[in-house]
This record gives C-alpha cells, structure tokens and sequence, in this order.
C-alpha cells in the first residue's frame, strides 16, 4: 500500500548518540526522528565528546560538560539530516520542509474558494513555476477542476528546480508531474485497494435503497442488486414491503499513514432475493481474468437476451393491450407497447444488442429510435426529449446502451417512453421477450470445477456471515 511513511535507516553512530546522552534529549530527539522522518544519517562526532560508562553502569564525560554535549547533538542533527523519502510517498498535506541539501518539499490542501495556485503562491512558488506546473500537469488535470479537499505535494531540488508534482483529485488517483532527461512527463496512477467482504441481510420495508441506506451501506449497493436482476425481476413493479435480499459485497480500503480508510464499495459477489417475484440468486465468477459475469447456483448466465425494461422509471402508466381508450384522441384502440412514466431527461437504454434502423421524427411517436435485433426482431423507443449524442441510423449498439432521453414529443401527456417490440413485422408483448427463452451462455466445462469452488464458498458466505475472514487486493 501506497501511503503509509516508509521507515527510515538510521545508522549506528546515530543510535549511539540519542542513546549516550542525557533522558530529556534522548526523547525530544527520538521523538523528532520519529515524529517527522528526516533523520536518516549523522556525520562523524569526536570521540572524545561520547560518554564514557563506568563498571557500576554510570555515565560520565570525558570532557566536554553536558551543556555542550547536547548542543553539539543538536547541531551535528541539524547539519546532516536530509530527506530519505525522495521516492515521493503519498502523505497528508503539512507545511513546507528543508533538506541539508537545499531540496524543498511543499504540502497542501485546498480550503473552500482556494485555487491550487494561489496555495502555491502561499507557499512562495514563484508564478513562473505555477505556469510551468498548470502546463506540465494539464493534460491529465484541469486545474479548473480542483475540488475543496484536494491535495498536492511538491518538489523542489536545491537549485529550486521542479524535480516533481502531485496532484491527489480523489482517494482512488493521483496525478504526478516527474522531471525526466526531456522536460517533465506526466501520468495519472490509480491507488491500489483492499477488499474486505461484508454482508447485509435486510427486509425491504418502503424501497430497497431506503432499507440498505437504513442499515448504514451505501445505498449505491441498490442499483447494482437491481441490475444482478434486471432480466428476471423489474424492481418497480415487481418489488413488495416485506421481499427479503441478502448482498455479499467487496468494502474498498486504502492505507493512510498506517490507517485503514474506507474509499467505497466493491463488487457484488453474491446476492439473494427472495419475495413477491420469487426466489432468485448470483453469485460472480470469472471464467477469464478480470471478465466476470453473473451466474445461477446451476452455472446459468442471469444474462439474457433482453431485459424487462428500457429504463429505470416511476411507473407503468399504460400495459400493452388490444384495446385501450387513448387519453388524447378519446378513441378505442390497441396499445401494442408499454408506457413507463419517468422525468424528462431519465436515461434510455437499447434492451438488446442490435443496430439503430430509424432516428428522427416519426409522427404521434415523436422523437423515435428503432432497433433491429436477432431473430427479426425490432424494439421502439418513442416520445423521447433528445437522442444520445452521435447515435445514427447504421450504428451497432450493446445491450444497456444510453440511446435517448425520456419527454414527451408527438401525442403524449406526459413524459413517458413508449416502449414497443415486434416480431417479422407484428406487435408482442415486451414483457414477454425472455419467457421460453433458454440461456444465453452457462459456464464452460473447462471452468466448472473452478465455478463450483467459487459458488459454493460464496454461497456458504452468503448464508453464514462468515467473510471477515478473506481480504485480499481488490480489481
């Protein structure tokens, strides 16, 4: 881990000097060597200022009085101490620092109405390097982005050149400008995390965000449980007070200064639900590094052609049906699709993989986009406020892809997407696309016996409780 203060080597003649000399110097000098690491060698004292120790374990001087002998310490400290930590360890911001060698290292936090260069400038960097610093840096961050919080650590040789900057945006990243034989170069480098597993078991009582935000989690766990599910259970319609679920999920760590931090939740590596839309579970498993999916107990894949709905919504304000009293032309007349009532501007997604036929203006459709999928089929998306930007007739799109905008163009009351498929040219029910349908994909028999490792320790962890015990480097 990243952040923790390297130890520092002292060398021997240093020891023996904390060690030979007076109680209340041996620990205010101990004390700064720990307290801020910059003691990492001493030069050469005379012999002559040691103490010498007699038989019975006393001390006494052999020449120099004690007075002396302790400034002679402090200066031979202060003369030589230099800054081991050169290889640029990620620290807490804190007030500038001075090298024996003339190198200079600034730390800094931005406060509320800050900007990082008027911290600089705080710090008496002179204008030119904030400029050098924005354009070297600029690539990878804006300034113009900086966030109270932030912070940087910077530094400089004994010439007062730049030998680095970075630049914390967040606790997962840091930016780093680096001097090379070139100029400077500049990255952006991830943080690496640990993963502890925990586990939640609750009982939804008005919605699944509210019962997980209740029970202290990140209530972000809630759109992933939802997304696990989405091909076999809509959460809006679907979900009932009293439906029970059960997540195993990753909690992200970063070590900081010797501290555990908590940054965010991880993965979902295994879920249950069990209520009105029946009794459901997943567990995670990667058949290829870093390629995982979703899978049923029977080595199923959750995912499968197409999901439930186009989006994540408020509520169904029309069913699909064969004869229904439309609320603008006041006639009888079939529904073949469903309404899902959303705010302006919710994000639709293509059910299915499949390739944009129609963009534009079609009518009571309003904005419409069409898309052909496998098996001649044909999904319709209509009403929509604005389409995703680039999207075009021709193009390839994957299962979940942003495509449009929910509103209310063409005949419509309010902001809805109609959604509609057909099949050879004739209308069906949406919600019966995946009904008879089989899997799409299940484990691969050279991965099975790996699986069945996986789920069932997952499984066990799943019902028991018992995951303190895994922590390992989170992906």
């Amino acid at each position: 881990m990243g952040f923790g203060r390297r130890a520092r080597r002292i060398s021997s003649i240093g020891l023996l000097l904390i060690a030979g000399f007076g109680a209340g110097l041996q620990a205010s000098e101990a004390e700064k060597v720990h307290r801020t690491g910059e003691v990492g060698s001493y030069a050469s004292v005379p012999i002559d200022s040691l103490p010498v120790y007699r038989s019975d374990g006393s001390a006494s001087q052999a020449s120099a009085p004690v007075s002396e002998q302790h400034a002679a310490l402090a200066r031979a400290i202060q003369e030589t101490a230099v800054l081991q930590d050169q290889s640029e360890s990620e620290q807490d911001p804190a007030p500038s620092s001075v090298s024996s060698l003339g190198s200079r290292i600034i730390r800094g936090k931005l406060a509320r109405g800050q900007s990082v260069s008027s911290v600089l400038r705080l710090n008496n960097v002179s204008p030119q390097m904030v400029r050098k610093i924005d354009q070297g840096i600029r690539s990878k961050f804006d300034f113009r982005k900086a966030q109270p919080g932030d912070s940087f650590r910077m530094s400089l040789d004994e010439n007062g050149e730049l030998i680095s900057f970075r630049y914390r945006p967040s606790l997962e990243e840091i930016v780093v400008l680096r001097q090379s034989m070139d100029g400077y170069t500049v990255e952006r480098e991830a943080i690496p995390l640990q993963s502890k597993l925990e586990r939640m078991h609750g009982t939804v009582e008005s919605s699944l965000y509210k019962s997980i935000r209740g029970m202290g989690h990140d209530p972000v766990l809630a759109s992933a449980f939802a997304d696990i599910f989405a091909w076999d259970i809509d959460f809006t319609r679907h979900l009932k007070a009293g439906d029970g679920f059960t997540i195993l999920y990753e909690k992200l760590y970063l070590e900081d200064e010797g501290e555990e931090v908590y940054v965010r939740p991880g993965r979902i590596l295994a879920a249950k639900f069990d209520g009105s839309a029946g009794e459901h579970t997943a567990v995670y498993f990667e058949e290829e590094d870093g390629i995982g999916h979703y899978f049923r107990p029977d080595g199923g894949t959750l995912e499968q052609e197409y999901l439930v709905a186009p989006l994540k919504y408020s509520r169904v304000s029309s069913k699909y049906s064969t004869a229904r009293n439309h609320p603008i032309l006041k006639v009888v007349r079939p529904h073949h699709g469903i309404d899902y009532a959303a705010r302006t501007g919710t994000p639709l997604w293509s059910v299915a993989d499949g390739e944009v036929i129609f963009r534009g203006v079609n009518g009571g459709f309003g904005n419409l986009v069409k898309i052909r999928h496998a098996g001649g089929y044909v999904s319709y998306y209509a009403h929509m406020s604005d389409f995703s930007t680039g999207l075009k007739v021709g193009q390839k799109v994957r299962q979940q892809q942003i495509i449009g905008y929910v509103g209310q163009t063409g005949l419509a009351t309010g902001p809805h997407v109609c959604f509609r498929v057909t099949k050879h040219g004739k209308y069906v029910n949406p919600a019966s696309l995946n009904h008879n349908k089989p899997v799409n994909r299940s484990v691969a028999d050279a991965s099975w016996s790996d699986f069945e490792l996986v789920r069932d320790q997952l499984l066990a962890d799943l019902r028991e409780g018992r995951p303190s015990e895994f922590a390992g480097n989170a992906l």
